[in-house]
């Protein structure tokens, strides 16, 4: 391997190496992971789903095993990526306050906006992460029928 300063031989003339640095470059340090914003929308579609189950106990019993495939999916992100789990997001669903008709509304919506970025990240994914990816758009999809 050269080095900056090593004497490099090119047809019996000898040439000096120094001071560009073109074989002393580092690796740039990689981005951040592709799937980190998909982890990042599964924390907040779990921790609204929660807020609205919080907010309107009569939907508990469908907006917390929604909540749950969320934070399950988001473990499943995060252990792809090779980060820690994340805390939950503090803040979900502004509208979890609301009426539950305004809720599921705004609960479809960030249901409907997650599968369509899974899709797409789907799409662009390594096969390796395609099936993972096509599991969390088809899950999604699943919780927009439920919240009708």
């Amino acid at each position: 391997m050269l080095r900056a300063g090593a004497l490099l031989a090119l047809g019996g003339a000898t040439a000096s190496l120094t001071g560009c640095g073109l074989l002393d470059r580092d690796d740039p340090a990689p981005g951040p992971d592709p799937l980190t914003p998909l982890l990042d929308e599964a924390l907040r579609l779990a921790a609204g789903h929660r807020d609205a189950a919080a907010a309107h106990p009569a939907l508990a019993g469908l907006l917390t095993p929604i909540a749950e495939a969320h934070h399950a999916h988001a473990a499943e992100l995060a252990r792809v990526i090779g980060v820690p789990l994340p805390s939950a997001s503090e803040t979900g669903t502004p509208a979890a306050a609301g009426n539950p008709a305004a809720t599921r509304a705004a609960l479809r919506e960030g249901e409907r906006a997650g599968r369509e970025a899974a899709t797409r990240a789907c799409a662009a994914a390594p096969a390796e992460r395609a099936a993972l990816l096509a599991s969390i758009a088809a899950a999604r999809a699943t919780h927009l029928e439920a919240l009708k």
